[in-house]
């Protein structure tokens, strides 16, 4: 039986009232501001070191707080903002091509399948201009253009060139900027950096978020960190699945924990499927590795007409190719965005005209690319993806064309936010891909970048001082820390004193294809009631046969993944429900029961036109709160690409 109860609806109340282009700056001016002198007697624990952990910390030393970055990795250069390839969106019009800050809003709100804020996303829209500036300033290396000009290239979702690039590395670029400004500030000692640290619960004082428990993951010592605000930074929950493009440390731990003290989780279904991942090549892989959408630029992608046509690519004639994303969506062929393109990659191949093993692949093919521009311009745009993917696969795509089919990628749901990227538990903020975002049911690609670095370097610096304005808060109930502690460590003991017979990582991939299977790139009421019913014997099983060796004192790499995969079966319990009662489809959820005579996304506005935050119940029946959406500029219409 599926629990669940309806609770009173949830507003965002920090967003102004008014035009939407001047809402940003009237909240701006109307924030609290805190004097020099008192911002050094406050203090801010920030969770995470990728884009947007990275830079919040980096500017709120900067600005004089007393800063505590956290990560588990050995260094903050480590933080899965790195494996970003293809770009970051920013409304600058240097092509000259119809693009603007309005049109920017349009798409990001359209390609969300108009399940986002309106006042989010044109603030998302504003602020790119000046993260361009921002990482020019640190010497992040942009490509350029032959007159010396930052260049552009397309990304789906968009008609015009508005995604700026390092060749397939602008993550790593950007992530290092980021990386240089936080050390800068640890050097003039505003930021103490604590890495090899995972954050375990949280602290929550008198309603309050206060503080983090974390677990030195070198000495197994567990550690008590309070302040005056809390940050969260640390990144999506994809790794549910077990195989996606997700690095495979990434979890829902802190994000979860939060939930578990308090903070709503909004829209837990919301998973973007990436189109362009090279394909499972067998049972031995724990994880996925993504090809950048760049790539759609200039690869068309294409299968056999014939089922079962097992010839090469090169002996296949172009008049036997289905080039099936320019045939159905002429107006932006190749470049229609990630949920389209996925979808439309699974129906070819479930139409028995998919390419290499299993037939669950198609071709990415820049033969015509080479001819047009030449191998070396090619080279110059893509050379290391190209090089990336022949050590990968040990083909050349010079040569021959890739094969990609669609993975997990991103997770456009998060912790519920308000418009200062508030939680609901007060003095917890919670930005970048830990939120439930700006992008609503399917994000862009190049958004991700532009959402993290918005949110750490210009909207949490300005918000998050409206509240320690009102700071600091007294010291820090001691029961409710003894209490966080204590449910640590009785977690760690629970997990060591099982010794049971499978590992932590077989419970993972089990779960992860039950989640693909049944609440993956298509989803049913049947299939998501089957999970419902799977997911809580496979979570009993694991709490009555996980065998967790080592000790809790030393270096415990199989502690740490048993206790992930411990958050990871609630969060799918959660996402499954979530699932089932949204009975429509948008974006990357995509409920068969819901689509149109062409088999696209059909939206139940009328009913559905809302945010699903979810309020965690210990006795195991969550609440809903709905947030309801409103559209004041962009006119809800159904999605088309053609």
């Amino acid at each position: 039986m599926i629990r669940f109860s309806e609770g009173p609806e949830i507003r965002d109340t920090k967003a102004p009232a008014g035009p939407v282009e001047e809402r940003w700056e009237k909240r701006k001016f109307s924030a609290k501001l805190v004097n020099p002198a008192n911002k050094r007697k406050l203090n801010v624990i920030v969770v995470g070191t990728g884009l947007a952990g990275g830079s919040a910390a980096a500017t709120l030393g900067e600005l004089g707080y007393n800063v505590k970055s956290f990560c588990y990795q050995d260094s903050p250069r480590r933080a899965h903002s790195i494996a970003a390839q293809g770009g970051i969106n920013a409304a600058k019009n240097y092509r000259g091509d119809g693009d603007s800050i309005y049109r920017l809003f349009y798409d990001t709100v359209k390609g969300g399948d108009f399940r986002a804020r309106e006042s989010n996303v044109y603030r998302l829209a504003q602020v790119s201009v000046n993260i361009i500036d921002q990482a020019v300033a640190q010497g992040v290396p942009f490509a350029r253009e032959y007159g010396g000009l930052l260049d552009t290239r397309s990304f789906g979702g968009a008609q015009v060139s508005r995604t700026f690039y390092a060749r397939g590395q602008t993550g790593q670029q950007l992530l290092l900027g980021a990386y240089q400004a936080l050390e800068r500030q640890v050097a003039a000692g505003n930021v103490t950096m604590y890495t090899r640290h995972e954050m375990l619960d949280l602290i929550v004082s008198d309603g309050r978020a206060r503080g983090i428990i974390v677990r030195d993951m070198v000495t197994g010592e567990i550690e008590r960190h309070v302040a005056d605000a809390v940050v969260l930074a640390t990144g999506g929950y994809g790794n549910v699945f077990f195989l996606s493009t997700n690095a495979k440390g990434c979890n829902t731990t802190a994000i979860w924990r939060a939930h578990e003290r308090g903070a709503y989780f909004a829209n837990p279904c919301y998973t973007q499927i990436h189109p362009t991942c090279i394909p499972v090549s067998g049972e031995y892989q724990s994880k996925l590795t993504l090809m950048s959408e760049s790539l759609r630029n200039d690869g068309r992608v294409w299968v056999p007409l014939r089922k079962n046509d097992d010839r090469a690519p090169g002996d296949i004639p172009d008049e036997e190719r289905d080039y099936y994303l320019e045939r159905i969506y002429p107006a932006f062929g190749n470049l229609v965005p990630r949920d389209i393109a996925s979808r439309a990659a699974k129906n070819v191949c479930d139409e028995g005209r998919g390419v290499g093993p299993g037939g669950l692949g198609v071709y990415l093919d820049f033969r015509d690319a080479i001819n047009r521009l030449g191998r070396d311009a090619v080279e110059k745009k893509y050379g290391n993806l190209f090089e990336m993917y022949e050590r990968i696969t040990s083909e050349n795509p010079y040569e021959v064309p890739m094969r990609i089919y669609p993975a997990v990628h991103y997770t456009m749901g998060g912790l519920w936010v308000d418009y200062d990227l508030q939680s609901t538990i007060p003095g917890l903020f919670v930005i970048g891909e830990a939120n439930f975002s700006d992008h609503g049911a399917n994000r862009l690609g190049a958004s991700a970048l532009m959402q993290g670095l918005a949110d750490g370097y210009f909207v949490l610096p300005t918000t998050i001082g409206d509240y320690l304005a009102s700071g600091p808060f007294g010291d820090v109930d001691e029961e409710s820390v003894a209490a966080a502690e204590i449910k640590v460590r009785s977690k760690i003991d629970r997990l060591l004193s099982v010794n049971g017979e499978r590992t932590p990582d077989s419970f993972h991939r089990e779960l992860g294809k039950l989640m693909w299977d049944y609440c993956g790139m298509e989803r049913t009421e049947e299939s998501l009631r089957k999970a419902l019913e799977r997911i809580p014997e496979l979570r009993e099983e694991f709490w009555r046969d996980v065998k967790v060796t080592g000790t809790a004192e030393e270096l415990n790499q199989v502690l740490e993944r048993a206790g992930r995969v411990a958050d990871f079966f609630d969060l799918a319990e959660l996402m499954c429900l979530d699932a089932l009662v949204r009975t429509e489809s948008c974006g990357g959820h995509f409920r068969a029961e819901s689509q149109d005579a062409d088999g696209e996304a059909l939206r139940d506005d009328e009913n559905f036109a809302h945010v699903s935050a979810w309020e965690f119940s210990p006795s195991g029946e969550p609440v809903l709160h709905k947030e309801p959406l409103e559209y004041e500029y962009v006119k809800m219409t159904q999605r088309s690409y053609k």
